[in-house]
């Protein structure tokens, strides 16, 4: 039998579907758009982490929720990309709620399936340099427990990676605010937990991001994924990123 790749990879991740994707940018996105641009994320995103397994021990994952909504993802992910259920359902630890459910149960579920690493990555970085990956992968090889941290500029982080299901680390965070990382960080500090910092990236979730991630991709200036699904998105439906005045607002894009 062979052995199972050091490294498990799990997109965080919900099916695309129209009037449940990427909500925040519509309007000005029709349904319609919002949803197949969070399939041409989804698509980059796993794409990069089978990139990333070409040079480091990595096997991809989506890790999905609700329960019953697997056959919503075909199509939409990177051939040889696993599906594992991380509706948290499974979780019950005092102080450990929402997304920090997700997450535990999908660390969980992947360290006991036999991969000695998981990291948790986010869906919303389709051009997050493939560098990344293979780092963090690779920082939770040697022996010793330690924690690796992608965070994201926005205060929360991109990615999470752990060599057992630290329950601590998801424990009274809170989450959608500027100090999800930096409590994060505390946790492990308070806990004695070795932690390896990634370089910050940034993740889209409004107009202004997108922009930055348009213009990223139009000049290379952040070096990242080349995202072509993203790309091909863009290239159809670049004219509907406006806002109800339709400006633009441009120094907020860059300001990400």
């Amino acid at each position: 039998m062979p052995r199972r790749a050091c490294c498990a990879i799990a997109v965080m991740a919900k099916a695309p579907q129209a009037g449940r994707s990427k909500t925040r940018l519509s309007p000005p996105l029709t349904p319609q758009q919002a949803a197949a641009l969070s399939a041409a994320f989804l698509q980059d995103a796993t794409k990069n982490v089978h990139l990333a397994a070409q040079t480091a021990s990595i096997a991809g994952y989506v890790a999905y929720a609700p329960d019953g909504a697997a056959h919503l993802f075909d199509g939409h992910l990177a051939a040889g990309t696993g599906l594992v259920l991380a509706d948290g359902k499974a979780v019950d630890i005092a102080g450990v709620a929402g997304l920090g459910r997700s997450l535990l149960h999908a660390a969980t579920a992947l360290l006991a399936s036999g991969h000695e690493a998981v990291c948790l990555l986010n869906a919303d970085s389709p051009n997050l340099p493939t560098r990344f990956l293979i780092d963090a992968a690779e920082a939770l090889v040697p022996p010793g427990d330690r924690m690796v941290l992608g965070a994201a500029d926005d205060g929360g982080y991109y990615l999470i990676g752990l060599k057992r299901p630290h329950a601590f680390v998801f424990r009274d965070i809170a989450r959608s605010s500027e100090q999800v990382s930096r409590q994060t960080l505390l946790r492990a500090e308070e806990a004695g937990l070795e932690t390896v910092l990634l370089p910050k990236w940034f993740d889209i979730d409004d107009l202004a991001s997108l922009h930055r991630l348009a213009d990223s991709l139009a000049d290379g200036g952040d070096a990242g994924y080349e995202a072509p699904a993203v790309r091909a998105w863009l290239s159809v439906n670049r004219a509907a990123l406006v806002d109800d005045s339709g400006d633009r607002s441009a120094e907020g894009a860059r300001s990400g």
